[in-house]
């Protein structure tokens, strides 16, 4: 039963983290940051956005 009181608290503490806004912003910050990287690395990705600018 400790380990699964370890568990539960670490769930709660957890929960209080990822409910506050103060940690959300830089998450999201940086996963966007990275999504943007990861689709111009992505080679499919980069052709379409290639297409749209040369449309322009």
């Amino acid at each position: 039963m400790p380990l699964l009181d370890l568990v539960v608290n670490s769930y709660a503490l957890m929960h209080g983290l990822w409910a506050s806004p103060v940690a959300l912003l830089p998450i999201a910050g940086l996963a966007a940051y990275f999504g943007w990287r990861v689709v111009e690395f992505i080679p499919f990705t980069r052709r379409i956005i290639e297409r749209r600018e040369g449309a322009n």
